[in-house]
C-alpha cells in the first residue's frame, strides 16, 4: 500500500475532486491501494465490473465509485461518474510531485546564448547547447543533453540522460522520461549503385503542450521540415516514430509500437502494443489499432482494426475463429475423401 505524501479526510477529497460523498467525511486517507489489499486509511476505487466481488469484503476506508455500484456500498464512497479518471486525480491530490529547490548545478555546462530561467533546474552533467532556452520551472534531470537552439517549454520535466538534438522544441508542462531521444536522423536513404547514400535530415522535432513520452523512445527529426507530436497526447515506453510523422492531438500510443516515417494520425487515436504502420499512411481521427496490427493502407473510417494486414476488428476475429477450425475442416475432408473412394458409386449419384 503506497502511503500519501500528502494526507486527507475523505471529505476534503471530495470537495477537492467536486464528487458527492456518501458515509464518513471525516475518515482519514493517508493511502491507497487496491480493493484486495486497502485498509482502514487508504482510498481505493472500483472501475472494472470484473473486480466487483472484491467491493463487499474491502477494507478501504473509501472507495471511488460509479453512482450505481455506490447504492450497494455500505462504507464510504466518493461518487463518480468516471471512476477511472476521478482515481487519477485523488492521486495527484494524496501524492503531489515533489518539486526541488531551482538551481543550476556546479557541473552543469551552458553553452553559449542559452537561456535559463530563474525559476528552471538544471541536475548534475546537464548540458545545455548554444542558443537554447529553459523555460520557467522546467527540470532537467541529471546527464540530460539539450542540443543548440532547442526550446524546453515551461513546467516541463526531461529525465535522467534524455538527448534533445539541435533544433527540438518542447511546449508546456511535456514530460520526457529516462532515455528519450528526440530529433535524431531520420532513416533516409537513397539507391546508389549497389550501395546507398544517407539523404540529410535537415527539419526538427516539435512536441506540444502535455504530452508524455516514456522511456527510450525515439523520435526522429524531419527530412526537411517537422515531425510533430499534438497536445495532450502520451506515449509509451521503446516507442519509434519516424521521420515527417504527424500525431494528432490526446492520442494514445502503447510499448513497442512503431510508426515509418511520414504516416499520419489523427486526433484520439489509440495505437496498441508492437502495431506497426507503414510509411506515407494516414489514419482517420478516433480509430484504434489492436496489438500486433500491421497497417499497410491508409484508413478513413474511423474504427477498431486488427490483424496483418489490418482490417476491421470483428472480421479479423471471424477470420480467427475460422483459422482455428481448418484442422477439423481438413479432417473431415479427408474423412469424405476417403468415404468416397470406399463407395465411388455413391459419389456419383
Amino acid at each position: 500500500m503506497a502511503k500519501a505524501r500528502q494526507p486527507m479526510k475523505a471529505g476534503e477529497l471530495a470537495a477537492e475532486l467536486g464528487l458527492e460523498i456518501r458515509g464518513e467525511g471525516g475518515r482519514r486517507i493517508s493511502g491507497a491501494a487496491s480493493l484486495e489489499k486497502a485498509g482502514g486509511e487508504d482510498l481505493s476505487f472500483l472501475a472494472n465490473p470484473r473486480y466487483r466481488q472484491q467491493l463487499a469484503r474491502t477494507g478501504a476506508g473509501a472507495v471511488i465509485l460509479a453512482p450505481q455500484a455506490a447504492e450497494e456500498f455500505p462504507g464510504t464512497a466518493l461518487v463518480a461518474d468516471n471512476p477511472y479518471a476521478a482515481w487519477a486525480r485523488a492521486l495527484e491530490l494524496l501524492f503531489p510531485e515533489a518539486r526541488p529547490e531551482p538551481g543550476i548545478h556546479h557541473t552543469a555546462v551552458l553553452g553559449s546564448g542559452a537561456e535559463v530561467a530563474e525559476d528552471a533546474r538544471l541536475e548534475a552533467q546537464v548540458v545545455i547547447g548554444a542558443g537554447a532556452r529553459i523555460e520557467s520551472g522546467a527540470w532537467i534531470e541529471a546527464g540530460t543533453v539539450v542540443g543548440d537552439h532547442c526550446v524546453v517549454g515551461a513546467d516541463s520535466r526531461l529525465g535522467p540522460n534524455v538527448t534533445l538534438y539541435a533544433g527540438t522544441e518542447l511546449g508546456r508542462r511535456v514530460r520526457l522520461h529516462a532515455g528519450v531521444v528526440l530529433g535524431s536522423d531520420g532513416f533516409g536513404l537513397a539507391p546508389e549503385g549497389r550501395a546507398y547514400r544517407k539523404i540529410p535530415q535537415v527539419g526538427r522535432v516539435v512536441i506540444e503542450d502535455d504530452v508524455e513520452i516514456g522511456a527510450n523512445t525515439c523520435i526522429d527529426r524531419a527530412a526537411l521540415e517537422e515531425t510533430r507530436v499534438g497536445r495532450g497526447t502520451k506515449v509509451d515506453n521503446l516507442v519509434q516514430i519516424g521521420h515527417n510523422c504527424r500525431i494528432g492531438a490526446h492520442c494514445v500510443i502503447s510499448g513497442l509500437a512503431g510508426l515509418a516515417g511520414s504516416a499520419e494520425l489523427g486526433e484520439h487515436c489509440t495505437v496498441a502494443a508492437q502495431a506497426g504502420i507503414a510509411g506515407h499512411l494516414h489514419v482517420a481521427p478516433e480509430t484504434t489499432i489492436g496489438a500486433k496490427a500491421g497497417v499497410i493502407s491508409s484508413i478513413d473510417k474511423p474504427g477498431v482494426y486488427a490483424g496483418f494486414p489490418h482490417q476491421p476488428h470483428n472480421d479479423w476475429r471471424r477470420e480467427q475463429a475460422s483459422l482455428r477450425q481448418l484442422s477439423s475442416f481438413r479432417e473431415r475432408l479427408r474423412a469424405l475423401e476417403r468415404a468416397e473412394k470406399r463407395n465411388p458409386e455413391e459419389g456419383d449419384s
